[in-house]
């Protein structure tokens, strides 16, 4: 049978929907109003942090129900505030989950549950909205297809500092160019938002500016109009500039900067103005060796120990810092940022759940693109990880062109890029479609997969062998390969075998010529060249039991008497003294060659 390397760690898949999430679901349709309610309060308790059960009812038909009861007139306020709660957990979920909700037609109803006079109703519909809002997949423009939404937004704001904190961060994802730009400030986003700077709430002074760095983006109109604006008498520049001081968060010192920066490229302020230029420039260096400081740590931190990577990645926006930090415009952050995502993506768990949420493989192909090597050696390193077959990420990122630009970075003189090019092509491979195998021959070439073979780099050699052995896996896989390509294999295998190379080497090659055994018609292309017939029978009287072991491998591939031409390849093998060695192997001190020595000699007993 064919061996693959390395092998990844398999993964439970999600379990069937368990009785538990039908029981939440049928009580949401009991005729007693109260048995309804502490249903809904019970379902909330099972989902917070639940995916699983998220998932469950999701499926089972939680979400039209939810919204059914959020907007029957009969429905009290309480339960209506907890279905919003309940919603708006759900939508914390995967990306699949908003979609659902988004299906079931949610923004209309929560936008509609805000005509309601109950501030808490309010804060629970506009919290389920903002989550809905920021995910990626849902369209911007739902929020403007109702004329009358903005303004009621605008008005909303003076409710509480969790309406304004929400509805900010809603404006904030939503305001995606200049017609956007043109409706929040028709309708007045400016005067309404302005005051909210000198918020006690910090997270409502954040979302605020946010607000003003998408408002002021490319915009001269809202630049020039904010170059005026007055907050309890101050000027709202120099509210900007007080934000970016070293005592300030570096969130909030980033933003600001960013509006005044907007502010000045629509020339609503003089850039060589020094108390603001200056204090920008200064400042945004400041800010961008914090940053870098801080993935360094958080990198160094997650390195060895899973937990520490869990709470790295379940603090609030970690992963959207970290991955914003792939676009940053200093080198060093970006290295920094990359580093930290690496050693992240050390975790199956993560892999497999926040990376895939997060996307994280699209703004890494871009850093692969165009990138500096010491940022590239990383980066393709972690790609290596997203590409193990447990990694949702290995499909959308082989869709995306991958095959070429690592079989690119192959052809690298830096040694680092080679192995990394190789080694994820080696991941790729691994119980891949026979098409996928064909794209990675026919991008790499045969001249430069033998390049490879005779590269002076160990680890380039190994796993370029790695790559050949997933390559030639399953039998039809490994038949239609060695149909196209099995000559210059076999050459390659017999220089390698003849060569001055390592003992770890020499049994990977011989791993691979055992795939090569394993095939219905390969196998022929060992049994017709005596040289190879004659290397096996060397390795397996080898002092090294890791390449006897190889050897034997190959052997018993050939010689399984299930298979059509056994009894030929049999009565060549033992006419070389094949079934000699066998004897004298099935005496050995290692169980493990005692044993395949011995089944192998019952296939000439069978």
């Amino acid at each position: 049978m064919a061996c693959l390397l390395e092998t990844p760690i398999r993964m439970s898949v999600l379990s069937e929907v368990t009785a538990s999430s039908r029981h939440y679901v049928d009580r949401l349709f009991d005729p007693d109003p109260q048995k309804v309610l502490q249903g809904v309060i019970d379902m909330k308790n099972a989902v917070i942090g639940n995916n699983k059960q998220k998932a469950n009812l999701i499926v089972l038909g939680a979400v039209p129900r939810l919204l059914y009861l959020l907007q029957q007139e009969t429905s009290s306020t309480e339960l209506k505030t907890e279905c919003a709660v309940v919603l708006g957990s759900l939508a914390m979920g995967t990306e699949n989950n908003v979609k659902s909700l988004l299906d079931c037609h949610i923004i209309p109803a929560l936008l509609q549950g805000l005509l309601s006079p109950d501030l808490k109703f309010i804060e629970a519909c506009l919290r389920c909205l903002r989550t809905i809002f920021t995910s990626p997949v849902t369209p911007e423009e739902l929020l403007y297809t109702d004329a009358t939404v903005i303004p009621h937004l605008m008005a909303l704001l003076s409710r509480s500092r969790y309406t304004q904190e929400y509805i900010c961060q809603i404006f904030s994802h939503c305001c995606k160019g200049p017609d956007h730009q043109t409706i929040l400030f028709n309708h007045g986003a400016v005067q309404n938002i302005a005051h909210l700077l000198t918020s006690p709430s910090y997270k409502v002074r954040m979302q605020a500016l946010k607000c003003f760095s998408v408002l002021a983006f490319e915009n001269p109109q809202v630049s020039m109009t904010l170059v005026n604006v007055l907050v309890d008498g101050e000027l709202l520049p120099q509210i900007f500039v007080k934000m970016l001081q070293r005592d300030k968060p570096i969130e909030m010192q980033l933003t600001s900067a960013k509006c005044l920066t907007y502010m000045c490229r629509a020339g609503a302020i003089r850039t060589d103005d020094s108390c603001i230029v200056l204090k920008l420039d200064h400042d945004l260096k400041h800010a961008h060796e914090l940053r870098q400081a801080a993935f360094k740590l958080y990198a160094s931190l997650g390195a060895n120990d899973e937990d520490i990577r869990k709470k790295i990645i379940e603090t609030e926006n970690m992963m959207d810092r970290i991955v914003t930090g792939l676009s940053e415009s200093s080198v060093k952050v970006r290295l920094a940022a990359v580093r930290c995502l690496h050693s992240l993506s050390r975790s199956v768990q993560q892999l497999r759940t926040s990376f895939q949420d997060h996307a994280v493989w699209k703004p890494l192909m871009k850093v692969l693109q165009n990138a500096p090597d010491e940022i590239l050696v990383v980066a393709s390193s972690m790609l290596c990880n997203l590409l193990l077959e447990f990694s949702p990420s290995k499909e959308p990122i082989l869709e995306s062109g991958a095959v070429e630009l690592l079989c690119g970075l192959t052809q690298s003189e830096n040694p680092a890029l080679r192995v990394n090019g190789i080694w994820a092509l080696m991941n790729m491979a691994f119980q891949a479609e026979q098409k996928i195998k064909a794209d990675i021959l026919r991008s790499l070439s045969t001249e430069q997969l033998f390049r490879l073979l005779s590269d002076s780099d160990m680890n380039v050699l190994m796993k370029t062998l790695g790559l050949l052995r997933n390559l030639l896996s399953t039998r039809p896989h490994i038949d239609k390969i060695m149909s196209t390509h099995g000559k210059q294999i076999m050459q390659a295998v017999t220089l390698i075998l003849e060569g001055e190379h390592s003992i770890e080497v020499k049994e990977q090659t011989l791993c691979i010529l055992a795939n090569i055994a394993d095939g219905t018609t390969a196998k022929e292309l060992i049994m017709t060249n005596d040289d190879i017939l004659q290397k096996i029978k060397y390795y397996m009287g080898h002092s090294h039991v890791k390449l006897q072991l190889a050897a034997m491998f190959c052997i018993s591939n050939l010689i399984w008497n299930e298979e059509e031409g056994s009894q030929e390849r049999q009565d060549k093998l033992r006419d070389m003294g094949i079934v000699d060695i066998l004897h004298k192997l099935s005496q050995s001190a290692d169980s493990n060659l005692c044993d395949k020595a011995k089944t192998a000699l019952q296939q000439y007993l069978a």
